[in-house]
């Protein structure tokens, strides 16, 4: 198979329109070059007026242009050809259709990216504060754009919902109340360990003051201009949806079918849980069996020093163990940083190194405020999912794969249900590897793909107008059913929960990528061993198919099984 061949590879002009793409939209995005670890727009915020949302979109249909003019030469770039149809033509779609400049919610919209790239920014010098306090100076302009966006948006009847525009204005108040994080940020400056110069704390003090205070005047602008205009519903509608699930897994999917597939996965889930919980503590429920094993001491850390040392050493561990057996893992690949993030949202996420990987990959978790005990029984599978099989060799091995692949597809190309699905399929795998054979660490595992599996259903049966099951009344979802369904079948505490539930109703399509994501890499690994018999390679299938990189799983399907 071509797509997968070593050596080197003579680059053609389809990759040359490729780089191109990735070029022009590094240009017109700051903050995506910071994400992208592409140095030289640090100091600088994206353009988020109306003309910066046409900008993104001119260039994507001057990119498809210029394909249509090419023939591809092999496989690679016909998948190229292939992936960058997908997913452009699905921005221009969601452009035309205003879904892009009308996005406000909880988790994934401008209010959070200004503030989360200051997470990737370099502070080991003085000039580099000096960059991250120009950065800062930036966002009164970026924001203030942002809200002609949303008003442009609402113009044409398109409105977040009002439990979105609530909750945005409440992070806004976290932001920059007196012990949020700009009031905080400078106090925690140093170069290397030693002080800022003079002149350099009162450029970041002057930002940081400003950064605060355009957060302050967005959740007016949102409470005086968006909040009466935001529907009371939380349902984005049939046809919204169908765009945005196309957009998360790169796939189409039978909605009903799906609907009714995850409620069956649940239910399997549960029983496994059940089963599980009977085995840690004989005779007890799952909630009991919980309350057990976060009360053992085998199992607990105090203090975010004990949970980065743990995290990182288990992640070094299972790079170790993998190398060579199950996986191909380049020796860049094989550094990983565990961190603890500088926000208190609970989040763990997972962001890629650069294209030299002098900025290595790292994994983060963002601890709530006060949380100081924290149990591994639960968290051994994040660090799968995050590190290693999960999202650090999945993206470190295709920004590695310089040789085969463009700078848009090692780096830029980014589908959720290719890389969420790919780190559940990495948990379920080393399950199956024995890696969680202790019965707790095994309902940790039990106990988030019931959360993703709760997910399926309510993201879709509420966005799309689905019945909602009979445990939870049936006919209609609202939002106690949906609570009460999440509640059920997810034990993550109620904090982060409602911002589970918030984060779906904003983020239509998203969550469910995860658990649809899963099951259509496990069909991909069952056809390439059926279609291969005993030639059937796992590591070679993982090599194969983690090459290709992160495309839509309709196009990741055709390439692995051609």
């Amino acid at each position: 198979m071509t797509e997968t061949t070593s050596g080197t590879r003579q680059p053609t002009a389809v990759d040359a329109v490729a780089d191109a793409h990735f070029d022009a939209v590094v240009d017109a995005s700051p903050i995506e070059a910071t994400y992208l670890g592409v140095p030289g727009r640090d100091g600088e915020l994206d353009d988020l007026s109306p003309d910066g949302f046409e900008e993104h979109a001119r260039i994507a249909r001057d990119t498809l242009a210029r394909l249509d003019a090419l023939e591809a030469v092999d496989d690679v770039d016909r998948v190229t050809v292939a992936a960058m149809r997908e997913r452009l033509g699905l921005a221009v779609a969601s452009h035309e259709a205003g879904y892009d400049m009308m996005q406000l919610d909880v988790i994934a919209s401008p209010l959070q990216a200004c503030r989360d790239v200051l997470d990737l920014m370099p502070t080991a010098t003085q000039d580099d504060w000096a960059t991250i306090a120009s950065r800062l100076a930036a966002v009164p302009t970026a924001l203030e754009q942002w809200t002609g966006s949303l008003r442009a948006a609402a113009d044409r009847g398109l409105v977040s919902p009002r439990r979105q525009v609530s909750e945005c204005i409440a992070q806004c108040a976290d932001l920059t109340g007196s012990d949020g994080f700009f009031a905080t940020f400078v106090e925690r400056a140093s170069a290397d360990g030693a002080p800022l110069g003079t002149s350099v704390r009162a450029d970041l003090e002057r930002g940081a003051r400003a950064a605060s205070t355009a957060y302050e005047r967005l959740a007016e602008d949102l409470r005086t201009h968006l909040l009466d205009r935001a529907p009371e519903s939380d349902a984005a509608g049939r046809e919204r949806y169908e765009l945005a699930s196309r957009q998360f897994l790169g796939a189409t999917v039978d909605l009903e079918e799906t609907y009714a597939w995850g409620q069956e996965e649940l239910a399997r889930i549960t029983a496994d849980m059940e089963r599980t919980a009977g085995t840690i503590l004989p005779g007890a429920g799952v909630k009991e069996a919980i309350a057990h094993l976060d009360r053992d001491p085998r199992y607990q850390l105090h203090g975010t020093d004990a949970l980065r040392e743990w995290m990182q050493s288990r992640a070094d561990e299972v790079i170790a163990d993998l190398a060579g057996t199950h996986f191909d893992i380049p020796d860049p690949v094989r550094t990983i940083e565990a961190r603890i993030a500088p926000t208190q949202t609970g989040g763990i996420y997972y962001t890629g190194p650069s294209d030299d990987f002098s900025r290595p990959g790292r994994m983060w978790w963002s601890v709530p405020k006060g949380v100081t005990e924290f149990g591994t029984w639960r968290e051994l599978t994040t660090v799968y999912h995050e590190g290693v099989p999960g999202h650090h060799l999945q993206v470190g091995q295709t920004v590695y794969r310089r040789e085969l692949l463009n700078r848009w597809r090692r780096m830029m190309c980014w589908v959720s249900g290719h890389g969420e699905g790919w780190a559940l399929y990495a948990e379920r795998l080393m399950a199956e590897l024995g890696y969680l054979d202790d019965p707790g660490t095994y309902l940790g595992l039990l106990d988030g793909q019931s959360l993703r599996a709760a997910r399926v259903v309510i993201d879709i049966g509420v966005h799309c107008g689905f019945e909602a099951p009979a445990e939870v009344g049936g006919g209609a979802w609202t939002y106690d059913k949906a609570w009460a369904f999440l509640d059920a079948h997810a034990n993550q505490g109620e904090e982060m929960l409602r911002f589970e539930l918030n984060r779906y109703l904003g983020w239509p399509g998203q969550a469910p990528s995860y658990k649809i994501g899963e099951r259509l890499w496990l069909q991909l690994r069952d056809e390439a061993r059926r279609r291969e018999g005993d030639a059937f390679s796992l590591r070679d299938f993982h090599r194969r198919a983690l090459d290709i990189g992160s495309v839509g799983l309709d196009v990741l399907r055709e390439a692995v099984l051609r």
